[in-house]
């Protein structure tokens, strides 16, 4: 049996990112990947089975891609705002550099179409990011909030800020950088 061409598993990785960006996960099909990957179906369903398939493979590589951007150079000995900081501009980059990923994963996130397994070690990933939020609760940093609700108001932000700016070709300058995480700071501190 012949390899798998890793090229071409990048090649369909690719042509279903652009396709749901644009239309969503729901809203393509395996045909439309093969025909924006540039390869008969037939060749798609010899790399993938079915589109969970696909779409389970391609979250896997896209989160574990993010993760290592999320938490490039975060130290658990640094301070709660050093760290939350870091992280904050690494999430911020990510999305910016990484945007159809990150529509992506936004998406997989909510989607019947990723596998409770899979899932579940996405949120293992991130557990960093979980224990950073309850160690700056601890020490009176932030408020004494949810968590899921705390990350979910400051990556709603981000994400709201990464398709602003993307959708309307707004670079962020360093100023409204610093104004964003000012605004996130001053909406989670205790």
């Amino acid at each position: 049996m012949k390899p798998k061409d890793e090229r071409k598993i990048q090649q369909i990785f690719q042509a279903t990112l652009k396709l749901v960006e644009a239309n969503g996960l729901a809203g393509i099909t395996m045909s439309e990947i093969a025909r924006e990957a540039k390869i008969a179906t037939g060749t798609l369903y010899i790399y993938f089975k079915n589109k969970e398939d696909l779409l389970n493979a391609l979250f896997s590589q896209c989160r574990r891609s993010a993760v290592a951007i999320y938490f490039k150079g975060y130290k658990e000995e640094e301070s709660f705002k050093t760290g939350f900081k870091k992280i904050w501009m690494n999430l911020l980059s990510h999305r910016m550099q990484h945007f159809s990923e990150a529509v992506f994963i936004e998406q997989c996130n909510h989607s019947p179409f990723i596998t409770e397994n899979l899932k579940e070690v996405s949120k293992q990933q991130i557990q960093p990011l979980f224990i950073l939020m309850e160690r700056g609760k601890k020490e009176h940093w932030i408020k004494n909030a949810d968590t899921t609700l705390l990350l979910t108001h400051i990556v709603g932000a981000i994400n709201n800020v990464a398709r602003y700016s993307h959708y309307h070709r707004k670079p962020l300058k360093p100023a409204m950088v610093k104004l964003l995480f000012e605004l996130c700071w001053d909406g989670i501190k205790g």
